[in-house]
């Protein structure tokens, strides 16, 4: 069975960064894309950053310029930086990776907290 499981998270204060971290365990094949979600109180969910098994990224428009998304598909790890945080980055961020022959994100983390003040 396979886990995500996430760290890193924490508290800092705006402007700070902080590095995002997610491991998988228990598989037998490889990802294809892996992804970080966040969700805010009271909010959906949304999607942070994504990134294809050959590298290809996007992002949220809230996030671009100040977050980088990056793997290493032979550790099946997935990795967010997080630069220039600010208030509105307050939530929990959960990594989601999606199996080969899947469309879908069928995987998640059960999530870290990030907390920014001001």
């Amino acid at each position: 069975q396979v886990q995500l499981v996430e760290s890193g998270g924490g508290l800092v204060q705006a402007g700070g960064s902080l590095r995002l971290s997610c491991a998988a365990s228990g598989i037998i094949f490889s990802f294809n894309a892996m992804a970080w979600y966040r969700q805010a109180p009271g909010k959906q969910r949304e999607l942070v950053a994504a990134i294809t098994r050959g590298g290809s990224t996007n992002y949220a428009d809230s996030v671009k310029g100040r977050f980088t998304i990056s793997r290493d598909n032979a550790k099946n790890t997935v990795f967010l930086q997080m630069n220039s945080l600010n208030t509105d980055d307050t939530a929990v961020y959960h990594c989601a990776a999606q199996s080969l022959g899947s469309t879908q994100y069928n995987h998640w983390g059960q999530g870290t907290q990030v907390t920014v003040s001001s």
